[in-house]
């Protein structure tokens, strides 16, 4: 298989990658200082040849894995469909030591990292990440590109929309709806809907303002 990103996601997705009998052909990361993460495996910074070289191998190659995290779940849904139009699958890797429920329903191309729990009729939308200790409790509704960063916990029936993150730390309480591509702050407790787009910071979560507050007394 190849894996698009050669930092630290993809280091914490090789191991899974090779329990589930894989191995990985290429390395792909547009940014050409960084270095060769696996002894052995081919990196390489430009599109244009690694897309020469998955023409070449697609015959021998299954599937592929994004490895990017953060709130970059958009580009992770757009990077998984140029790879599939080379006729790769995405690959769903699960942690051997993740808890996910047999009524879950998980998408293509998930990851689901070490101690993160996927509770009882949850549902998942593909290449949604549930980021390590990371919590998705009883009938909660991810779209596409969700990333819940380590920690996050998302209590009963929350619905996150596409390309949403849910911040390191952070707690939605139940039956919260969390709009497509917005970002919930690390550590936040979030007791109210979010609309699409917004970023939520606090203790309880709060719009973050786009500039700093003027301070006491300016202009006086």
């Amino acid at each position: 298989m190849v894996l698009w990103g050669a930092t630290g996601q993809a280091k914490v997705l090789r191991p899974i990658i090779e329990r589930q009998g894989y191995s990985i052909a290429y390395l792909y990361d547009r940014n050409p200082s960084v270095l060769p993460p696996f002894e052995g495996v081919p990196l390489l910074s430009n599109l244009a040849e690694f897309e020469y070289c998955l023409e070449q191998n697609s015959a021998a190659l299954y599937g592929f894995a994004v490895a990017i995290g953060g709130n970059l779940g958009c580009e992770r849904l757009a990077i998984a469909g140029k790879l599939s139009s080379f006729g790769l699958g995405a690959l769903t890797l699960i942690h051997e030591r993740a808890w996910v429920a047999e009524t879950a329903w998980i998408g293509e191309g998930c990851q689901i990292l070490a101690m993160a729990a996927v509770s009882e009729e949850a549902r998942l939308g593909r290449q949604t990440i549930i980021n390590t200790h990371a919590s998705v409790d009883h009938e909660c509704v991810l779209g596409a590109g969700v990333h819940l960063m380590p920690g996050a916990t998302l209590a009963g029936c929350v619905r996150v929309g596409d390309c949403a993150m849910i911040g390191s730390g952070a707690t939605v309480l139940p039956h919260v709806t969390i709009g497509a591509n917005a970002v919930i702050g690390a550590g936040a407790v979030v007791t109210r809907d979010v609309p699409e787009d917004e970023v939520v910071v606090g203790v309880p979560a709060k719009p973050l303002l786009a500039e700093a507050p003027t301070a006491v007394g300016a202009g006086r």
